[in-house]
């Protein structure tokens, strides 16, 4: 699969004419080999509603897999084929960081299971997974969407191919 992933952004000058303000790979790229998973980081927001003033790349920064409080985090993830029955169950929750533990659910089943505090919208663009939720799992395959509303998961790529999956995470808060 590895296609190039090309970000075109928008954006208006002072006398507001539209304009293309970046067009090409985004800036924030990154493998995980120990995973199995590639991530183009493509936008983020701090705040809603969103400031959409200005010609600062706002895919330009280093970010953990939630978005920022009130904001939001768009990527394209790639999860490749990956034999990992030799990590440990907490892989995921020690590597992303003790505020993305189950809180509610079941302990961690898989190492790939953690749980963000947000809304998250899935676009599988090519490939298959599965989603692993605390006691069931579904199969997703190119063309499907997927609403999640801050679950613990995993995603596992079963496969012999990979994955591309586009989402994006907004910041919410639990009742």
């Amino acid at each position: 699969m590895e296609s190039q992933v090309r970000r075109v952004v928008t954006s208006h000058e002072a006398d507001g004419k539209a304009v293309v303000l970046f067009d090409g790979a985004p800036a924030k790229i990154r493998e995980q080999a120990k995973n199995g998973v590639k991530s183009w980081l493509l936008w983020t927001t701090d705040v809603t509603p969103a400031d959409i003033s200005g010609s600062r790349d706002r895919g330009d920064r280093t970010i953990g897999i939630p978005p920022p409080p009130g904001g939001s985090v768009f990527r394209i993830v790639e999860f490749h084929p990956f034999d990992d029955s030799k990590l440990p169950l907490d892989h995921m929750t020690r590597s992303i960081g003790a505020d993305h533990v189950p809180a509610k659910g079941w302990a961690p089943r898989h190492p790939a299971m953690h749980r963000t505090r947000s809304i998250d919208y899935a676009i599988v663009m090519s490939g298959e997974i599965d989603m692993l939720l605390d006691d069931s799992e579904i199969h997703l395959k190119a063309g499907d969407v997927l609403v999640q509303q801050g679950t613990n998961h995993a995603w596992v790529n079963r496969g012999t191919e990979p994955c591309r999956i586009a989402f994006v995470l907004i910041d919410a808060q639990e009742s």
